[in-house]
């Protein structure tokens, strides 16, 4: 009898405020990948600690900049605080409600 494990489930959503624990940017998640879904040769370039590449990984726009970074769900953190995100991209993935709170648009296949 073999056991199955359970996937992994990804500690952050879409439309949560994040922070890089390392750099300390805050930003806004727009993709969740269950694992490492990047080249090799990114991954070797990109990551100093080489996190783990079947664990959750993520799409990230950073607050008050035009950039947006693939991070490994060890290196962030739940934001905790109500400041709307600035980025560019913001109104094309999120409607942004009076409390803060970004819900995904509704995108087609």
């Amino acid at each position: 009898m073999t056991t199955q494990s359970k996937p992994r489930r990804a500690r952050f959503s879409i439309g949560q405020t994040v922070r890089h624990k390392s750099y300390r940017y805050r930003g806004i998640v727009v993709d969740v990948d269950p694992s490492f879904r990047m080249d090799d040769a990114w991954y070797a370039d990109q990551t100093e600690r080489q996190p783990p590449k079947d664990k959750p990984w993520y799409h990230v726009l950073v607050d008050q900049t035009e950039m947006s970074t693939y991070v490994a769900e060890r290196n962030l953190l739940a934001d905790d605080t109500d400041d709307p995100i600035d980025h560019p991209d913001v109104e094309e993935w999120f409607n942004e409600s009076d409390e803060g709170l970004y819900t995904p648009l509704s995108r087609p296949n």
